[in-house]
């Protein structure tokens, strides 16, 4: 009987392990560090530092002069019990109603009119974009003429429709009007761009497909472009939150002689003191700085809670 002969296991291959090599890591790459410090550098001096110090500062009570007191929380229960913060935040959200649903709207209307325009597109977007570049100061200064009781175009044009004056910059009203309009005019053009780059990624194939099905235009924006243009809506939203809630060179140029008081009082009957301008009043008029940084981080409390529920609320839309 044949025997099978044992098989012969393979040679072992020894390879040589590479020995590794050590991490180099800033002394590798220093020069790169180097050119992108200056950045990080200036951050940290005119934002990490004074955010910190601001938050520390909140804590205690100082006239920005002498030795400062440690106060613990009672700055942010007086603020919270603050009727004064409480109004500003009110005129603030209504200013900011009063702008950015318009804004939106008209920049959206310009958008589309800018992305079916033939000639002259780059004309029209750098006409548009100007408002947003001008200065506010000089803006302010010019929507103050336009508001004038006596001499105001505005009212100018009321009387020609046989209308009776209104006392646009003296009137609760009148300053939230006001000072809500500066900001359309001021943003409009701004969020038109913004817009009109979110309607240039919309595929053409789907607006062929729509007026082939028999869509006619209203249906083809509100079943094709708008739900497109969602994320888009929702980061000018956010945005113009943002902004909006922190408005001040517009009302505290628009109004600073309307009223025998400081020019962060906001006009007659503080009708227009935004929480910026509430918080300059109490840091500069009244020498309180400590109050004031706990102003500040209520202001900030504030924007993040509007602009989450902005979020939220169009993110509930697009599941939906």
């Amino acid at each position: 009987m044949a025997t099978v002969p044992a098989l012969e296991k393979p040679p072992v291959v020894m390879t040589e392990i590479p020995a590794v090599q050590p991490r180099k890591g800033f002394r590798k790459y220093w020069h790169l560090y180097a050119a992108i410090s200056p950045f990080y550098l200036l951050f940290l001096a005119f934002g990490l530092i004074p955010v910190g110090f601001s938050l520390y500062l909140s804590f205690h009570r100082w006239d920005g002069l002498g030795s400062m007191e440690w106060a613990g929380l009672s700055q942010y229960r007086y603020l919270v019990s603050d009727s004064d913060f409480w109004q500003s935040i009110g005129t603030t959200v209504v200013i900011w109603a009063l702008a950015t649903f318009p804004m939106i709207f008209l920049a959206m209307v310009t958008a589309v009119m800018l992305n079916s325009a033939v000639r002259f597109k780059n004309a029209y977007r750098v006409a548009f974009f100007l408002p947003n570049v001008t200065s506010v100061v000089a803006v302010a200064i010019v929507f103050g003429s336009v508001f004038s009781t006596n001499f105001g175009l505005v009212n100018a044009l009321l009387q020609a429709v046989g209308l009776d004056q209104v006392a646009w910059l003296n009137t609760p009203w009148g300053i939230k009007i006001a000072i809500a309009t500066l900001m359309t005019w001021q943003w409009t053009g701004y969020n038109a761009i913004i817009f009109l780059a979110g309607l240039q990624t919309v595929p053409g194939e789907l607006y062929e497909a729509a007026r082939i099905d028999g869509a006619g235009p209203v249906q083809t924006f509100f079943r094709v472009t708008l739900p497109l243009l969602r994320p888009t809506l929702l980061f000018v939203l956010v945005v113009s939150t943002v902004t909006g809630l922190q408005s001040f060179s517009e009302a505290q140029v628009l109004l600073q002689n309307t009223a025998n008081e400081s020019t962060f009082s906001g006009g007659p009957g503080h009708s227009g003191r935004t929480m910026v301008l509430y918080f300059f009043q109490q840091t500069f008029d009244n020498n309180d700085f400590g109050y004031g940084a706990a102003v500040a981080w209520g202001i900030f409390l504030v924007v993040v809670l509007f602009s989450i529920i902005n979020w939220r609320l169009l993110q509930r839309r697009d599941e939906a």
